[in-house]
C-alpha cells in the first residue's frame, strides 16, 4: 500500500525533476510579475481608448462604477499611442507564455499537496492560488484566441476579458504580497543550483539531472525569444514585419499598390455588396440644424485633408502610416450646426454582418484636425475592403472606431 502511494502525485517522491526549486520558481516568478504588470496596465489603457462610456454605442464596461473608476478620454496624440500600447500588450502577452507555462510546471507539486487544507488560513491561500492559476489561463487563453481571430468562447470577447483580468489581477496582487518578500530573500542567498533540506520544491529524491536551472532558465528565454521575433513585426515597422508569422495580420493578404495593406474584414465577409456602395450610396450627416445628404462626388468637391495615421487593431497588427485625404470630420460638424467645439459623432456603417456597426467618436476626436471621413488613400481612392466609399480614420484611435463604409454621423451629446 505504502509503495502503491509513493507512485501517486501527492507523494513526495513522485515529482523527481532536480531542475524544481524556490529559486527557480522565484526567479520566473520575478519576470511574470513585471510581465503581468505591464500587460494589466496596457490592457486597461486599451478599454479606454475603446471610448468605454459612451453606452450604448460600445459601452464594455458596467456604467463606469468601481471598475471604470480610471477612465479618461482617449487622447489623439501621439497619432501611434495605440499601436505602441496594443503592440505592448500583445506582444508581451505571446512572449510570456513560456514564463507562465515554466512557472506552472515548477510549482505543479503544490497542487496535488496533502492534505488540501491544513487550517483555515492554508485553506484561503489554496483558494487564492485556485484564482490566479484559472484567472492567468482564462486571460492567456481568451487573449490568444483572440489575436489569432478565433472566437470559441460564449459572449464578448472584451467583456470576458475586462471581468477575467479584475478577478486575475485581485488574486494576483494578494499572491504577490505573500510570496514576494520569500523570493527576493531567496534570490538575495545567492544562486540556482543546489536544493536545501527545507526546499519546498526541491524533489526529496531527484532523478539524474539532464539540464540545470541555469540551463532550463535559458531554454525558458529561448522560447520568448523565438516567439518575439515571430511577433512583434506585425505592430512595429522594420525586418522584424516579415518574420511574424504568429501575429495575425487580417483577414485577407493586403496585395501590393496604395491599398496594399492590412486587412481585418473584407467587404464580402460583412456582407457588402456593390449595390450599397455604388452610385445610390449617400452620406448622411445629422445635428441641430437638420439632416444633409451627400454623393461621393459632393465629398470629393469640399475641401480636402491629408494625414498620416497607421491602423492598428486590438487583435495586435497594425499597418505602418498610410496617407488618407478626405473632409474633417469638425467641416462636416459645422455644415449641420456645429461651427465651435464640436461634440461627439455617432458612426454608422452599411455592413450588415459582424460587430461595430457603430461607433462613437469623443468630441476630442472630432475636433483634431487629423480625423478624417477619408475618401482616399495614398494617392488613389479607397478599395472595397478599405471602405470605400468613405471611412473614418482617427489618429491614436483602435482600428475598430476607425469604422469602413460609413452611411450615416450623427453630432451630438452621446
Amino acid at each position: 500500500m505504502a509503495a502503491a502511494l509513493e507512485r501517486t502525485p501527492s507523494a513526495p517522491g513522485f515529482w523527481r525533476s532536480p531542475v524544481r526549486g524556490v529559486r527557480f520558481t522565484a526567479v520566473l516568478g520575478l519576470v511574470l510579475l513585471a510581465g503581468i504588470t505591464l500587460l494589466f496596465v496596457t490592457g486597461l489603457l486599451s478599454y479606454a481608448a475603446y471610448n468605454p462610456d459612451l453606452a450604448p454605442v460600445n459601452d464594455k464596461t458596467p456604467d463606469k462604477g468601481l471598475l471604470g473608476f480610471y477612465l479618461f478620454s482617449w487622447p489623439t496624440g501621439p497619432h501611434w499611442l495605440y499601436r505602441l500600447t496594443q503592440g505592448l500588450h500583445v506582444t508581451g502577452g505571446i512572449v510570456l507564455v513560456p514564463v507562465l507555462l515554466a512557472k506552472l510546471w515548477s510549482v505543479v507539486p503544490k497542487l496535488f499537496a496533502l492534505p488540501p487544507a491544513r487550517s483555515v488560513g492554508h485553506a484561503l491561500e489554496r483558494l487564492s492560488l485556485l484564482l490566479l492559476v484559472g484567472g492567468v489561463l482564462f486571460e492567456f487563453v481568451t487573449g490568444l484566441l483572440n489575436i489569432q481571430l478565433e472566437y470559441l468562447f460564449p459572449g464578448s470577447f472584451y467583456s470576458l476579458h475586462f471581468y477575467g483580468a479584475w478577478v486575475f489581477f485581485a488574486a494576483f496582487l494578494a499572491h504577490v504580497g505573500l510570496r514576494l518578500p520569500t523570493a527576493v530573500r531567496v534570490l538575495r542567498e545567492g544562486g540556482l543550483s543546489g536544493n536545501t533540506a527545507d526546499d519546498p520544491l526541491a524533489s526529496p529524491r531527484p532523478a539524474e539531472p539532464t539540464l540545470s536551472r541555469r540551463g532550463a532558465l535559458a531554454m525558458v528565454g529561448a522560447g520568448s525569444l523565438v516567439l518575439f521575433v515571430t511577433s512583434a513585426g506585425r505592430s512595429f515597422d522594420g525586418p522584424l514585419r516579415e518574420l511574424a508569422a504568429l501575429t495575425p495580420h487580417g483577414a485577407a493578404e493586403p496585395g501590393t499598390g496604395p491599398d496594399g495593406f492590412q486587412i481585418n474584414k473584407t467587404a464580402a465577409a460583412v456582407g457588402i455588396t456593390p449595390a450599397d456602395t455604388g452610385e445610390g450610396w449617400r452620406l448622411t450627416v445629422s445635428g441641430p440644424a437638420g439632416d444633409l445628404r451627400f454623393t461621393r462626388a459632393q465629398l470629393l468637391a469640399m475641401d480636402q485633408f491629408s494625414a498620416a495615421l497607421p491602423i492598428a487593431c486590438v487583435e495586435g497588427w497594425s499597418t505602418a502610416d498610410q496617407w488618407w485625404r478626405g473632409v474633417r470630420l469638425r467641416d462636416l460638424a459645422a455644415l449641420v450646426g456645429y461651427p465651435h467645439a464640436p461634440p461627439g459623432v455617432l458612426v454608422e456603417s452599411v455592413q450588415r454582418r459582424g460587430a461595430f456597426r457603430r461607433a462613437a467618436l469623443r468630441d476630442n476626436q472630432v475636433r483634431d484636425p487629423r480625423s478624417l471621413l477619408a475618401l482616399q488613400v495614398n494617392g488613389e481612392d479607397l478599395s472595397p475592403d478599405h471602405g470605400y466609399p468613405a471611412r473614418i480614420i482617427v489618429p491614436a484611435a483602435p482600428g475598430v472606431l476607425n469604422t469602413k463604409w460609413v452611411d450615416r454621423l450623427t453630432f451630438g451629446e452621446l
